[in-house]
């Protein structure tokens, strides 16, 4: 018996996940959109159901191509290899306490509710540790 595999090739986006609501944050990552057909000219690709396309020598050339779109589109910007999305470092318990401390009220550049905001931020990051 001869198993006919065929390789599944992917074009690639980063999902933004940008949301009204903070309760469905997710870090940006890279997301896969499996490729349909492929044209001299074209590479066609499929996003929730949709097939897209994008120019095949500009992807080729460049490793990347810039879509007409809506910014909240995972696939705005298509990359031919998965694109390494950088994580922000979370800032560090002596910076929060630090940042607390220079919006308290009894100092100059400090009020009210920049102490509260700060105080909010390093109470969350101490129980997350």
């Amino acid at each position: 018996m001869s198993a006919d595999v065929t390789t599944t090739e992917y074009l690639y986006g980063i999902d933004t996940s940008v949301h009204d609501d903070a309760r469905f944050y997710q870090r940006p990552h890279a997301v896969a959109f499996p490729v349909v057909k492929k044209t001299p000219k074209r590479v066609y690709y499929e996003i929730n159901g949709r097939t897209r396309f994008v120019d095949r020598q500009r992807l080729e050339a460049d490793g990347k191509v810039q879509r007409v779109g809506g910014w909240w589109e995972s696939d705005l910007t298509v990359y031919l290899s998965e694109p390494v999305v950088e994580q922000p470092k979370p800032a560090s318990l002596a910076e929060l306490k630090r940042a607390m401390a220079d919006a308290h009220p009894d100092r100059e550049s400090g009020s009210h509710e920049a102490f509260i905001a700060a105080r909010a931020r390093y109470e969350q990051a101490r129980a997350a540790a």
